[in-house]
């Protein structure tokens, strides 16, 4: 054909592989109409395909053969690329949806809406597994139907600041035999697929263009084996389906009514469905002639049609949610016969011209350059599937991840995640996973503190690091290893806001401030106990009695005690601001507690005193200041002078010290041991032995500024200040900043 070189390259070879023809069309896009240059159709010389699946690969690649011949013949040119449609037969779609929670409020970014997709489409993966045990599906696509926004809709989420998103979409999976049938076939006839599509999508492209989807409108495409059904509204697509009832019916009811083959039968449907009257003669399988009118063979085929018509009704209205739609187009050759589309009008209980064949109506876009034929329904599908090429070339790509080789239909918009989806990779163990939560109660009301996050899956394509959103194309290989897990939620009971809250008394006109308690499953806990899984905590909002004066430090042996002016027990519950009265106070004082503490503090202080003024007077000689020696000078010399004091001592008593006395008693020595105060290792040295109040000739501790009452503990226990000390003891010394009034 001349002048088709200057547009050579821009040629679309679209091929329409149906259960009874074969339609090839070659065009090209020139601005906004699409030109039919080349068309050719055949019928299947037997039924080597059924209800749009593929039986007899090699006789249906002979018939494609012959259509890609016969446009080569008339183009002069020849073909080596075809875009094809698998139909809707094999089509599985599931509908699933899926909502992610942040912890706070979140501004939404493309990663946030491919993981929402992508956890939807895992669980529409696992709906349709859980279903077809023995089939592996691939999913082809998804389409979204409708975001949320804090449980609202909206039309994109990005940008928007959330507490919860959540998304409803189509996923579409064709089988692998289904796919591997059609490249077989169409390779055999010396052919590579340069795309595939959905006959379902493919009539939809021509039939209902965007402007149109707002409405709530079907499109059925009525074909030899099945009639596949799409559904708009809102402005997208809602729903696909498909019923195993079309033309082929007919004309199996025809055929075993006179007693002929599928193809004479073929003839017959066909004269009849073109006569409004008349006679259709034909030869039945005994060669008897027949002559037989055409509103007989009607007649016969309206109880098929009938069939056809209400099956295709009640899907409409099972995928549109159980209602009808606006308007039906019906595209495909089993959608002229007549009475159809009446019978479909009446079962959705919408006016007779809302159900209508479209043919020449919806290709107005379409500009046909061919003598032999003409714009009609049977062609919407063969030119959709060439118009998809542009607004989605795709195709079967391989790519190995984790050194395994899959195969994948290719949308023109994979992403590594989709091959990892593939390979059944879990989708929990590509994103970050929070370590083990803790859940535990408090005061009767559950509270949860999540696990820190964990490591995201880490990702290489082609040797690279890569992130789950890059493309991938044909051979790539991608490398992953999975997210790792974050550390276990762990609290103290000290860490919650609860156990730092106080409870005021006030006991004989004073104010008192106390902690509250923390029982956990009934057992009175400190701030430092780990709250494990399952406990119950009560924060309790009283002191007993006997609890109060414990924390007080007074004994109330012997005294009456009066809670809000009312005798009380040591079981008595003292609530928040109660006032509570005895006259335990005054007969042992927090003043004359700290004066005994601070008098053992100043006993040693003393000595410490002394020992150092007698080392300095005997070093005064040596040229060397007291106070210009280092420290551990000072204490060695230090620890001498206890040491001569210590012995000057035991001379006193009658004694020795030092070397073996006399009689070869072995004698007492200076020792050194090792301590930690709060925390920190501290040394002792100087004396034979060691009570607890000689901590304060080692340590800081200033006690003329008393900031509340001083804590003593001894490897966790109470301290008495005459506790004696040994290697390794741990204490803790601290102001008990609470109680800080004085009585």
């Amino acid at each position: 054909m001349s002048g088709l070189l200057s547009v050579k390259d821009d040629l679309v070879f679209g091929l329409d592989i149906g259960t009874r023809n074969i339609v090839g069309v070659v065009g090209f896009m020139d601005r906004d109409t699409f030109r039919v240059v080349a068309m050719a159709q055949k019928e299947h010389e037997t039924r080597a395909m059924l209800d749009g699946q593929i039986h007899d690969i090699y006789k249906v690649g002979d018939t494609i053969r012959k259509v890609k011949n016969e446009l080569e013949r008339q183009l002069d040119l020849t073909l080596s690329d075809v875009c094809i449609a698998a139909a809707g037969r094999v089509l599985r779609t599931v509908n699933a949806s899926a909502e992610n929670v942040f912890d706070e409020e979140t501004r939404v970014t493309p990663e946030h809406i491919y993981s929402l997709n992508l956890l939807a489409v895992e669980k529409a993966h696992a709906q349709i597994n859980a279903k077809t045990d023995d089939v592996v599906f691939y999913c082809v696509g998804n389409t979204p139907i409708r975001y949320k926004l804090n449980g609202y809709e909206i039309t994109n989420l990005e940008g928007h600041k959330a507490n919860t998103i959540s998304v409803e979409l189509i996923a579409t999976f064709l089988p692998e035999e289904v796919v591997d049938g059609l490249y077989e076939a169409v390779e055999y006839a010396g052919l590579q697929v340069a795309s595939l599509t959905l006959e379902p999508i493919a009539a939809m492209n021509i039939a209902i263009p965007e402007r149109y989807r707002l409405l709530n409108i079907g499109l059925v495409d009525v074909g030899a084996g099945t009639s596949d059904i799409c559904l708009t509204k809102d402005g997208s697509i809602i729903a696909y389906g498909m019923i195993p009832f079309a033309g082929d019916e007919i004309t199996e009811v025809i055929a075993k009514h006179y007693l002929v083959d599928f193809n004479q039968a073929e003839k017959i449907k066909l004269e009849a469905n073109s006569k409004k009257k008349g006679i259709v003669m034909f030869n039945d399988i005994m060669g008897i002639m027949q002559r037989v009118p055409v509103e007989e063979v009607r007649g016969i085929a309206d109880e098929v049609i009938d069939k056809m018509a209400k099956s295709t009704a009640e899907k409409i209205i099972e995928l549109n949610g159980g209602r009808s739609v606006n308007a039906v187009f019906v595209v495909g050759g089993g959608g002229k016969v007549a009475g159809y589309t009446e019978q479909m009008a009446a079962y959705l209980g919408i006016p007779p011209e809302r159900v209508a064949v479209r043919g020449e109506e919806v290709l107005t876009s379409v500009d046909f350059m061919v003598d032999t034929f003409a714009k009609d329904s049977l062609y919407v599908t063969p030119i959709g599937i060439c118009t998809n090429y542009y607004t989605q070339k795709n195709n079967f790509v391989f790519v190995t991840v984790n050194n395994e080789r899959i195969k994948m239909y290719d949308n023109n918009r994979l992403t590594i995640v989709d091959a990892v989806m593939q390979i059944g990779f879990p989708n929990e163990k590509l994103f970050p996973r929070r370590g083990r939560e803790l859940t535990f109660t408090i005061n009767g009301k559950t509270r949860l503190v999540r696990g820190s996050a964990g490591e995201g899956a880490v990702v290489r394509l082609n040797g690279r690091p890569a992130n789950l959103n890059v493309s991938i194309e044909q051979n790539d290989v991608i490398e992953v290893t999975e997210s790792t897990v974050g550390e276990p939620a762990h609290m103290a009971l000290g860490q919650l806001e609860e156990f730092n809250s106080a409870i005021m008394f006030i006991v004989n006109d004073k104010k008192v401030i106390c902690p509250r308690f923390a029982y956990v499953n009934g057992k009175l806990k400190s701030e430092f106990y780990e709250i494990q899984p399952g406990d119950a905590i009560q924060m309790e909002n009283f002191y007993t009695v006997e609890q109060l004066f414990a924390f007080l430090d007074i004994d109330i042996t012997g005294f009456d005690v009066y809670v809000n002016n009312e005798a009380a027990d040591r079981e008595t519950k003292v609530y928040e601001n109660f006032t509570v009265r005895t006259h335990a106070i005054g007969e042992v004082t927090s003043e004359e507690l700290w004066a005994e503490a601070e008098q053992a503090v100043a006993e040693a202080a003393q000595r410490d005193a002394a020992k150092k003024a007698e080392s300095a007077a005997e070093s005064g000689g040596s040229g060397i200041a007291g106070g210009d020696k280092t420290p551990e000078a000072a204490q060695a010399e230090g620890s001498a002078d206890e040491a001569d004091s210590a012995k000057a001592a035991g001379e006193a008593a009658g004694g020795e010290t030092g070397a073996d006395s006399a009689d070869g008693e072995v004698k007492k020595e200076n020792t050194e041991i090792l301590v930690v105060i709060n925390g920190q290792p501290v040394k002792m040295t100087g004396k034979p032995k060691y009570v607890l109040v000689d901590l304060f000739e080692f340590y800081d501790f200033d006690l003329s500024k008393p900031k509340g009452a001083v804590v003593l503990k001894l490897n966790g226990q109470t301290g008495e200040y005459t506790a004696p000390l040994k290697d390794g003891d741990v204490i803790d010394l601290y102001w008990e900043q609470l109680n800080t009034f004085k009585l």
